[in-house]
């Protein structure tokens, strides 16, 4: 279980954070959210693809897209886009980092716009299950009747006040600048997890410049392992930026 001999709270990403997901199982997610929308909105597949990702550019999820402008059930449409027949035989983690994140001091909850199902399922395969003190996934994310997944600041502020924590105590690793700069936005310190954006061509930092480091990201890390090191300066230096 979470080792707690720190204050502080980190909120850990999953997909490009925990495991590579920006090969197979992005390019198996683009597939199977064109075919859910060109067989329930019966339109064209190279429609349907542009559809998908135009909303996902436009709300940063596709399913937002759907569901407030086609009445798409979100439940429906998670369970059969993330069903991913043999995703256990494609994953691709570093035994190093899962190590090294499961010695790190300080309460952890894994943060992601997947759905739960999914997400437990990534976990159990990667020896994850019992390392975070809760799952946190894109059903837990609705606030008065709306899905509001990152990047959403109010679902960041909502978060931190049912879990009665301080923006200052808690830290987002993640792959995914617009998600980062949010949580910078609320007060929470930030964490660019950069290993498995190399060469990626799937992805939302697909192509991205690895070697810059916007004002809202406090650290560029490409292993999980470095998160020590930052947790160590906060405890001797709580006023660093790096501590939110």
């Amino acid at each position: 279980m979470a080792d707690r001999r720190s204050s502080r709270v980190w909120f850990v990403d999953l997909d490009n954070t925990l495991h590579k997901a920006s090969g197979h199982v992005f390019g198996a997610l683009n597939v199977a959210m064109t075919d859910y929308i060109a067989e329930y909105l019966d339109l064209p597949r190279d429609e349907a693809s542009e559809l998908r990702a135009r909303y996902w550019h436009r709300y940063g999820a596709t399913l937002l897209g759907l569901e407030r402008h086609h009445g798409v059930s979100a439940a429906h449409f998670l369970a059969q886009t993330h069903a991913l027949p043999g995703l256990e035989d494609h994953l691709h983690s570093h035994a190093h980092d899962l190590a090294a994140l499961r010695r790190l001091p300080g309460r952890k909850f894994l943060l992601t716009n997947a759905p739960l199902a999914y997400a437990l399922r990534v976990l159990a395969a990667l020896g994850m299950s019992r390392d975070f003190e809760g799952v946190v996934a894109m059903e837990q994310m609705r606030m008065f009747g709306q899905l509001r997944p990152k990047p959403d600041a109010r679902m960041f502020r909502h978060l931190l006040a049912r879990l009665r924590l301080q923006p200052g105590q808690c830290t987002l690793v993640e792959d995914t600048l617009v998600h980062q700069k949010a949580a910078r936005g609320v007060g929470m310190s930030t964490v660019w997890m950069q290993r498995w954006l190399q060469r990626a061509t799937i992805g939302p930092e697909a192509g991205a410049r690895l070697r810059r480091r916007p004002v809202y990201v406090d650290q560029r890390v490409r292993s999980l392992a470095q998160l020590k090191s930052l947790e160590t300066a906060c405890r001797g230096d709580p006023t660093s930026g790096s501590c939110g």
